[in-house]
């Protein structure tokens, strides 16, 4: 008996370990946090993908800095893109006419927009600011109307 149960008992023992083994895989796998490593490792990799660019970035602008330090390409610069000219010069925009022989408004500015008709336009002061104002005479009214944001 002592035998067969000593063999019983090593076959189970050898069937234990690589159980044990498996088991211990499957803990360590499942606990192990492989998705937050992975999301993170995309996070890092966008964010230097990101710095990489502002370096870039950073570097174009300090060549263009570079190129704009002397004084004819500020000025020039200024001409271009923000129609600035020197003291005693006017600057002169000539707008194309279209096929109609009209003027085009090119730009945003507002001197190019139709005039209003005073008829559509709101009035400018409210008739009980009048009212009120009326009763009133000589500086106190004139001051009252020149602090009216107050109200």
């Amino acid at each position: 008996m002592t035998a067969t149960h000593s063999v019983s008992t090593h076959e189970r023992n050898r069937w234990m370990v690589p159980l044990a083994i498996v088991t211990a895989i499957v803990i360590v796998a499942g606990w192990f946090p492989a998705s937050a490593l992975w999301r993170q490792q995309a996070q890092i990799d966008t964010t230097s993908n990101q710095i990489a660019a502002l370096q870039h970035q950073e570097q174009t602008l300090q060549q263009e800095s570079k190129s704009i330090d002397s004084k004819a390409a500020a000025i020039q610069l200024a001409r271009q893109q923000y129609q600035l000219v020197a003291p005693g010069q006017y600057l002169i925009q000539v707008i194309p006419e279209n096929s109609a022989g009209q003027v085009t408004a090119t730009s945003g500015d507002p001197g190019f927009q139709p005039l209003v008709a005073p008829s559509s336009s709101a009035p400018l002061v409210s008739s009980t600011s009048t009212a009120k104002s009326s009763h009133r005479a000589g500086f106190v009214s004139r001051l009252v109307r020149t602090l009216e944001f107050w109200r």
